[in-house]
């Protein structure tokens, strides 16, 4: 990295500054002031409360902050999920570990939303209890928001019947114990409030709703903390579920999992759109796009069929709802005896048993995603549907679509012929089979019956691709020939080239995002919204 420039200090040089900085220094100070004040009356509040209870109050080990967990004890006790939480539990004592979602106090009572991932379930205590006190009432009604407490209680049904703003409708813990695990910020000093960010997107629809709005920036980068919405955390345990769908559907078939290399000596797809860096004393060196090199590498050294799941850097400048710069690939290659349908039929296979997967073992989470944003169920057939590039083609220009039958469609021609296919198949998956030679990379096999075609395919979802692929050219001169076709200089790729000559075993293969698949499954409007930690041509951090 460069040196930074060395300022001059001399006070001829130097400017002063402007009123607007010099206002917003000031404001930024007082507002640190005020923080930090806020955090000393707190501080003060929670000592006089707790040397209140030490002096008077016969409850006062009952709560209280706890000692730090360092690992000093195993006490044998046993905490309960709040999910598990259910009438057939009543009347037994539990201990419960999650966050305060929020508490209010009503007289000599509290009300405690205790929220654990998805799950929340209220905690009562009244003063006419013998188990509450004065003392512990105040001292629970003074917990900000998100601190993490022990609860330990007795499993009652509600006098309401239900308690609605819980998903534990049918029960609340009345309250023995508590102690905090650890403190959260002022609730004022949140950057905004989960339930805020969990509210459901139809909550806006309604011009008079004075609901604020979490935006897509400030939940970025607070990304922690808005990862703790249920939807949020729904949403990142259904896309583990794509990711071990997947790796579950291909060992089934016995493909072997592979791990290649993310530093390489050059552009894997050879385009430029890559991340550069200086390697060791070796020269210039790049993140991979792609590890479709070593992926076909490895169905010549004879392993029939591998996979891998890992991260893909793209320096792709695309601020789009469906791009990022670095995501996570799910690859596969595999040899082929006859046809590249071999290929298409393991996809097939694997995205049925994928989406059947997904919706038995994550039922729970994706009702919790829809609760916020609302979306119709992935339509899919058995067998998936085959279309032709010509016959998807043909489908368009029925419907007054201008298109080139020997060209590439566009993402928006892509969306208009996935409704034309939802409305004359009634699947929201399908496979496009047979690309123009013009649409596909050089190393792509041509069709035999027609040199204007390819052995390739694209995979869609709801009108977006989610997959390119094909058979790949296993003959070096065959594959000679189209890269000069293509006008790529043979020395450029000429390793690429050589994997092929000691004799090469007929293949295909594609790649996938897996951000992508869990996007789509779930019809969420942007991509950042499945991936943890988004990285794009504007953000790098957190």
């Amino acid at each position: 990295m460069a040196d930074e420039p060395i300022a001059d200090a001399s006070a001829e040089t130097q400017e002063a500054p402007s009123k607007k900085a010099l206002k917003k220094a000031a404001a930024a100070a007082e507002k640190a002031r005020l923080k930090a004040e806020r955090a000393a009356a707190l501080e003060a509040k929670m000592a006089a409360l707790s040397a209140a209870a030490d002096a008077e109050d016969p409850l006062k080990d009952k709560y209280g902050d706890a000692e730090m967990v360092q690992s000093q004890t195993k006490s044998g006790r046993r905490w309960t999920r709040v999910e598990d939480l259910s009438g057939t539990l009543a009347d037994e004592e539990v201990l419960v570990r999650g966050r305060v979602h929020n508490v209010r106090g009503k007289g000599k009572s509290a009300f405690i939303v205790l929220r654990q991932q998805t799950a929340t379930v209220q905690v009562v205590l009244f003063v006419d209890d013998v188990h509450v006190s004065k003392g512990m009432v105040k001292w629970v009604c003074s917990l900000p928001r998100e601190t993490v407490v022990d609860v330990r209680g007795v499993i009652v049904r509600p006098e309401s019947g239900e308690v609605e703003s819980c998903t534990q409708k049918d029960v609340e813990i009345s309250l023995r114990e508590i102690h905090c695990i650890s403190r959260s910020v002022p609730t004022e000093d949140l950057p905004f409030l989960i339930e805020d960010a969990s509210r459901p997107e139809t909550a806006f629809e309604n011009e008079k709703a004075q609901y604020v709005r979490v935006g897509q920036d400030t939940r970025l980068d607070n990304r922690v903390l808005d990862l703790r919405t249920p939807a949020n955390n729904a949403i990142f345990k259904i896309q583990s579920g794509v990711g071990t769908l997947f790796r579950e559907a291909l060992l089934r078939r016995n493909f072997t999992e592979i791990h290649t290399p993310k530093l390489i000596a050059g552009a894997s797809e050879g385009g430029a759109a890559v991340f550069r860096l200086d390697y060791m004393k070796l020269g210039p060196a790049c993140l991979a796009q792609s590890p479709q090199l070593y992926k076909q590498m490895a169905i010549m050294g004879d392993l029939e069929g591998v996979f891998e799941i890992g991260p893909v850097f793209r320096a792709e400048d695309s601020n789009t709802h469906r791009h990022l710069c670095e995501f996570t690939g799910l690859d596969m290659e595999m040899s082929i005896k006859e046809h590249y349908d071999e290929v298409l039929d393991v996809l097939d296979e694997l995205f049925v048993s994928m989406f059947d997967g997904l919706n038995e073992r994550f039922a729970r989470e994706i009702g919790v995603v829809g609760t916020q944003y609302p979306f119709e169920p992935l339509q899919y057939c058995r067998p998936s549907l085959r279309l032709t590039f010509a016959e998807g083609v043909k489908m368009l220009q029925d419907a007054g679509v201008e298109v080139d039958p020997l060209g590439d469609i566009g993402t928006e021609t892509e969306r208009i012929l996935g409704k034309l296919v939802k409305e004359k198949y009634g699947t929201d998956f399908y496979m496009l089979t047979r690309y123009p030679i013009n649409a596909r990379p050089f190393y792509t096999m041509p069709a035999p019956d027609d040199p204007n075609y390819t052995n390739s395919f694209d995979i869609f979802i709801r009108g977006q691709e989610i997959i390119s692929g094909a058979q790949r050219i296993h003959d070096p001169k065959l594959l000679a020939e189209r890269a000069l076709a293509c006008g790529i200089e043979l020395p450029t790729i000429q390793s690429y080239i050589d994997s092929f000559k000691y004799g090469a075993t007929p293949h295909g293969g594609c790649g996938v995002g897996l951000e992508r698949v869990a996007m789509l499954f779930l019809d969420l409007n942007n991509i950042r919204k499945t991936s943890m930690f988004p990285r794009d041509p504007k953000r790098i951090a957190p």
